[in-house]
């Protein structure tokens, strides 16, 4: 008994295999969705980070003025500022030292130090947030030692 393949059934095979151009624009497009919810969800979670990121930093200059005060009796006035805990005026072997890493937020802008500070503070450390102005809101909302409860 001979087989004998007819070019029907060759071609009908090979078209089962073969994606249709509606078939590959489903998978582009579904690609293309699960890319942008991804895109989204890392966006959200970098700016979260940020914000984070100027809460610690925040904390930790915060940390070094109180230091400054033991050591000088008194806050950095609105002049110096933040200047008073870096060089000429503090050396790095100071304990109220502020490290380059610590004097900039992560949207890359310097702190506001202000005294006297709100609601009784005897100073406030700020970052404007994402959009470096004061107000706000979400990423952009204002990151204040204040409302971190941390200044005393």
């Amino acid at each position: 008994m001979t087989l004998v393949h007819t070019s029907f059934d060759s071609r009908s095979h090979r078209a089962r295999r073969a994606m249709t151009l509606v078939e590959v624009l489903a998978v582009v497009v579904i690609l293309g969705l699960l890319a942008a919810t991804l895109a989204t969800g890392f966006a959200s979670g970098i700016a979260k980070g940020r914000r984070e990121i100027a809460r610690t930093a925040i904390a930790q200059v915060v940390a070094k003025l109180e230091l400054y005060k033991l050591q000088h009796h008194t806050w950095p006035d609105n002049d110096e500022g933040l200047l008073a805990l870096t060089e000429p005026h503090a050396s790095p072997n100071d304990p109220h030292y502020l490290p380059a890493d610590l004097r900039t937020d992560p949207w890359n802008r310097h702190f506001v130090y202000v005294t006297p500070g709100p609601n009784g503070h005897p100073f406030e450390v700020l970052s404007f947030g994402a959009d470096g102005a004061p107000g706000g809101d979400g990423d952009n909302a204002d990151i204040s030692s204040s409302l971190l409860r941390v200044a005393r």
